[in-house]
């Protein structure tokens, strides 16, 4: 089924216009006779109508949590997205509810609905509400799936949050070195010129202020470049790789990458076993939210594992990725047949770590930068104090 936009007069002449997902047109001419409406224009909806709107994590989350308690409260499927298409406080969510309404009106799935909008609604959130649909318990998947979306909203704006002092830090040390080596030290070139031998560290500060002041737009150009390929490289399989591993495994942030991977899945793969997803879907969906090479490939040795009917910890634990007691954690989940809910408690357990690494990782990032910044303002003042003292020693 596609969806086409339409231009229509009401039997009293008034002018309307819409949304309608058919098969084709003809079919599209039959539901606007049925309305009693006079079609004018018939088109195709255009694509960038529908890849331009897209809505944040968090506002679709609180849409998930909202139809779940408009179901718990008895209200139906398509009155619940009426309602949400609606609300003119959230434009974007509107509009793309009011497509979803429209499909369910005319007899179509929700899930199906769901899977014509990949840039708003992820994979991994039409699995479950199709399992939902299929297993009739649709008010507990948006509730849950709401809660997991709203989550990870919480932990993606705890870590941006944590990270962005750091970059300002980053950012005015980089200006400010920048006037001094652009400003400040060319002032006092000309008094360095007279002299006939200067110090190394001066010769090194001159030769930076030199630099900077000469090349400055095209080092920021270069800068931008590399910065740019390095972008591009990164979509190679095997340089995407080999990042992975190194930061995977990286002293420092390794173990803050490999938290947040592990995390990912296990809060994933509890919330779709808790809505009824098979286990074998759930896992090979959940690969896809983990965003790490070697996780990926941990699960697939994973998944072929419960396949030929083995536990699921086992495989977690050689690819060295999970830490120990998270694997113990989930074996003993395995065995008690509550896996679902140990896989949520691991999620939550794994976040607070990665709420105390974050922590230690910014408290370790502030002195390095101060300490950076620090180190090349005592070699500025070196290199131009030096020749100060030689010309105060000739005079």
């Amino acid at each position: 089924m596609a969806t086409y936009a339409y231009t229509a007069l009401t039997a009293s002449g008034d002018r309307v216009s819409g949304l309608l997902s058919a098969a084709t047109e003809q079919a599209v001419l039959a539901e606007l006779e049925s309305r009693r409406l006079t079609p004018v224009t018939i088109s195709p909806a255009k694509e960038r109508t529908a890849r331009g709107r897209r809505v944040s994590a968090r506002k679709l989350g609180e849409s998930y949590v909202q139809i779940g308690d408009l179901l718990h409260a008895g209200v139906p499927l398509l009155r619940s997205l009426k309602l949400i298409a609606a609300r003119r406080s959230q434009p974007k969510v509107a509009d793309v509810y009011r497509h979803l309404a429209e499909t369910v009106s005319d007899g179509g799935e929700l899930a199906e609905a769901m899977s014509r909008r990949p840039e708003i609604f992820p994979r991994i959130h039409i699995a479950m509400i199709r399992a939902g649909e299929k297993g009739g318990f649709l008010e507990g998947v948006f509730s849950r799936l709401g809660a997991f979306v709203l989550a990870q909203a919480e932990l993606r704006g705890r870590i941006v949050g944590s990270l962005i002092y750091p970059a300002l830090l980053v950012l005015f040390g980089v200006l400010i070195l920048g006037v001094v080596f652009g400003v400040f030290v060319p002032m006092f070139k000309p008094v360095f010129e007279r002299m006939s031998q200067l110090p190394l560290s001066t010769r090194l500060v001159l030769g930076a202020s030199d630099l900077i002041a000469g090349f400055g737009v095209s080092l920021v150009g270069v800068a931008i470049a590399i910065g740019i390929l390095a972008w591009r490289l990164s979509k190679r399989a095997d340089v995407r790789r080999r990042g992975t591993e190194f930061l995977t495994f990286a002293p420092v942030c390794g173990q803050l990458v490999r938290a947040l991977a592990a995390a990912r899945f296990c809060r994933l793969l509890g919330t779709m076993l808790e809505n009824g997803v098979p286990m074998l879907q759930a896992m090979a969906i959940s690969k896809e939210a983990a965003g790490n090479v070697l996780m990926e490939e941990a699960i697939d040795r994973a998944i072929e594992a419960v396949r030929a009917g083995e536990q699921l910890a086992p495989p977690l634990a050689s690819s060295g990725l999970f830490a120990d007691d998270i694997v113990e954690m989930i074996s003993v989940g395995e065995s008690a047949n509550n896996l679902e809910k140990v896989l949520l408690s691991v999620a939550e357990t794994i976040e607070k770590r990665i709420d105390r690494l974050l922590g230690i990782v910014v408290r370790l990032i502030e002195p390095l930068m101060l300490m950076a910044i620090a180190g090349v303002v005592v070699v500025v003042a070196m290199g131009l104090l030096l020749p100060m003292t030689q010309l105060g020693g000739e005079g």
